[in-house]
């Protein structure tokens, strides 16, 4: 009992931790425990690389480093950001920055930092903030004690022993690269963890930062599909990206041979795997979502998974891996057929309980697939 008071006390936290979504979706306790379910075990190599600015600089003008989505607004004012560059001209410390090292590209994803990194780079580049109207301000050293000598100093402005002394400085930074295994599945569950301005990040919103790609552009993309919006039931997109987590079950689960629990490192590994899908693997998405979405509205209506209160995330993907499996030969009765579905005890209990299990996924998408197709 106590076991399972703890767990309605952390999944009660957990929804109210989240902005709820623009999505009506119904409650699955199944459902809430994966999208909460803790990490597998994971070996991770943390060890400290100690940069120079001036390398810092070239590795992000060279593409080296990625600002997460979620983590792309520059918020530091002008006078943040020069007392950070005096405090490398006259030796103070600065806290260190953390990477994450994707084992593929070798690319550097910013866990944390990008403030003090974007401060240091629009120093060297001598502009700070944005274009506005094809203007940028110059960067001066802005906020000192009018006693400092690098008060409204810019870059080039620099006697040249400051200016080496500047890019000799060093930013101690803490390289995270998973060793084991052999999925950077880690860097999600990093990123999951992180908390931006109180709000914590939905499953998807981390997915969509860390495995940035065509992928992730193609579903943006179809996710302004009218028929999918009339599916939902909602005109616009979600804030939170559910709709696009949904699009993600449907295509992963297409394979359910392949399905393991969690439904998150799932749909997770999916995504890793197809984040830079080729124009024809993505086109043959594109048609086989339109069509979907196409013969589900036209069998059985608008919101055709509310079948309680709010769209059941189960129903969905079973309802819709079998019709994209028959697009070409839907039954004239299928509305009659899905009745008989909705009200047939097996798949009732596999759409409540456990809807995450390997067992009942399977057996979940084969009744569907029977009773409607069969």
């Amino acid at each position: 009992m106590a076991t399972e008071e703890v767990m309605n006390a952390q999944i009660e936290y957990d929804r109210e931790s989240h902005v709820s979504s623009d999505l009506e979706l119904e409650p699955v306790r199944s459902e809430d425990e994966d999208y909460e379910s803790a990490p597998a075990d994971y070996k991770i190599s943390t060890y400290p690389a100690d940069f120079t600015l001036e390398v810092l600089h070239q590795k992000w003008r060279a593409g080296d480093f990625r600002i997460p989505e979620f983590q792309r607004a520059f918020v530091w004012k002008q006078v943040q950001a020069s007392k950070l560059i005096e405090s490398f001209l006259v030796g103070l410390p600065v806290p260190p920055v953390f990477v994450y090292t994707e084992r593929e590209s070798q690319l550097f994803l910013v866990i944390d930092g990008q403030q003090r990194l974007k401060s240091i780079f629009s120093f060297f580049e001598g502009y700070f903030g944005e274009e506005t109207q094809g203007r940028r301000s110059v960067f001066h050293l802005a906020g000192l004690s009018p006693e400092s000598r690098f008060a409204g100093k810019t870059f080039e402005s620099l006697d040249e022993e400051d200016q080496r002394r500047l890019k000799d400085a060093v930013l101690r930074s803490f390289v995270v690269q998973q060793l084991d295994p052999n999925d950077d599945t880690s860097m999600y569950h990093i990123f999951e963890r992180l908390n931006t301005g109180g709000a914590l990040l939905t499953n998807q919103e981390v997915r969509n930062s860390v495995y940035q790609g065509n992928f992730v552009e193609s579903l943006v993309s179809m996710n302004q599909l009218p028929e999918w919006r009339k599916i939902l039931g909602r005109l616009t997109p979600d804030r939170r990206k559910k709709d696009l987590e949904l699009m993600v079950r449907f295509f992963a689960m297409r394979d359910i041979t392949a399905y393991q629990k969690p439904m998150k490192d799932f749909l997770s590994k999916f995504m890793r795997k197809n984040k830079d899908a080729s124009d024809y693997a993505l086109g043959e998405a594109k048609q086989v979502f339109e069509e979907t979405c196409s013969q589900v509205i036209e069998g059985l209506g608008e919101r055709p998974f509310h079948v309680r209160a709010g769209l059941n995330t189960a129903v969905f993907d079973a309802v819709m891996v079998a019709f994209s499996e028959h697009r070409n030969a839907i039954p004239t009765n299928i509305k009659e057929r899905y009745d008989l579905l909705l009200d047939d005890e097996k798949f009732i209990r596999n759409t409540m309980y456990g809807t995450t299990d390997v067992d009942t996924v399977r057996e979940r998408l084969d009744r569907a697939n029977t009773v409607l197709f069969g």
